[in-house]
């Protein structure tokens, strides 16, 4: 064997092994443990200091459609997050919004970057219950999770439901400091 070619070798695999551990790491948030409760709460999240404005002018009614979106991603709330997953025993962010829309006829790409640059890039006052949130979880700007707006609260308070690795599927708000600083953008698709 050629000297070095084995030290090459093993060099490789170490790389290959470090970019498939960073990707899960990195992947639709952090790793907690999963909690199997099912929440359905809409309860407001009083806004911490120093967080940025996220808030929705957005106070009417929702088309049948996307109440069905709605319903449809409500009913997984509690399954568990699976990296990868995109069925009831297990979800990862962008397998649950392809789910869910899927089941409402429509068509999403399976990765969250890609689902990114679908539809029409909309500024967060205008969001409305069946858009689409993107985050940058690892920090930067990066896409690395997405949710589906599922509320807005009488003071503006956007609540998404969405695939979290501590949680599973779950409500959470943009009145969260670790959701607030790391909000994107959004996307409306319907």
């Amino acid at each position: 064997m050629i000297p070095g070619l084995f030290e090459k070798k093993n060099r490789i695999k170490q790389f290959c092994a470090l970019l498939i551990a960073s990707s899960l790491i990195v992947s639709c948030g952090s790793s907690k443990n999963v909690a199997s409760k099912k929440n359905t709460s809409t309860k407001s999240v009083a806004k911490a200091e120093n967080l940025r404005k996220l808030d929705s002018k957005f106070d009417g009614n929702v088309s049948r459609s996307i109440n069905d979106v709605l319903k449809d991603a409500e009913k997984y709330i509690g399954t568990p997050y699976k990296f990868g997953g995109n069925t009831s025993s297990g979800f990862d962010c962008s397998g649950f919004t392809v789910k869910v829309f899927e089941e409402n006829d429509f068509s999403l790409p399976r990765r969250s970057s890609d689902q990114a640059e679908a539809g029409k890039n909309i500024d967060i006052k205008d969001v409305k219950p069946g858009d689409l949130l993107f985050f940058a979880t690892a920090g930067g700007s990066r896409v690395s999770h997405v949710g589906i707006v599922h509320d807005i609260g009488s003071d503006g308070e956007v609540r998404f439901i969405h695939a979290s690795t501590s949680k599973g599927v779950m409500i959470s708000s943009l009145n969260e400091k670790y959701w607030n600083k790391a909000y994107l953008h959004a996307q409306r698709v319907l």
